[in-house]
């Protein structure tokens, strides 16, 4: 039998497996592994299989707006605007009527990545 699952990573960081249709279902856990894990044990409560179980899993990845970006930046949002006009800020996922939005990992690998190349030379003495 074959299940169409969403999985994706909620604000405090656990993952969400959630199984849709006739046999809809929800797992959760610290993990991707763990979460997937969960719901099948939900799911095989729930259901009376014969044969192999099926999990077609979407990974939904985390979003970001300009403000979400610029909390992870440390930013105001005018500053994240400058670098996008710029061109110095990561290429949108999408731009929307309500604005642009990017993977959320995109935009935290560019805050490491800046913050390294932006750390204060610490001086001697």
């Amino acid at each position: 039998m074959d299940i169409q699952v969403s999985l994706r990573e909620n604000e405090g960081g656990r993952w969400v497996a959630e199984a849709h249709g006739e046999q809809a279902a929800r797992g959760a856990g610290a993990s991707q592994e763990r979460a997937l894990a969960s719901l099948r044990r939900s799911l095989g409560r729930s259901l009376a299989v014969d044969g192999p179980l099926t999990l077609i899993v979407e990974v939904i990845p985390r979003l970001a707006g300009v403000a979400e970006a610029a909390e992870v930046m440390g930013w105001d949002k005018r500053r994240v605007v400058t670098y996008i006009d710029r061109g110095s800020f990561p290429e949108p996922l999408q731009s929307l009527a309500s604005g642009r939005i990017w993977r959320r990992s995109d935009v935290e690998a560019y805050a490491a990545d800046w913050r390294t190349r932006h750390r204060p030379a610490r001086r001697r003495r």
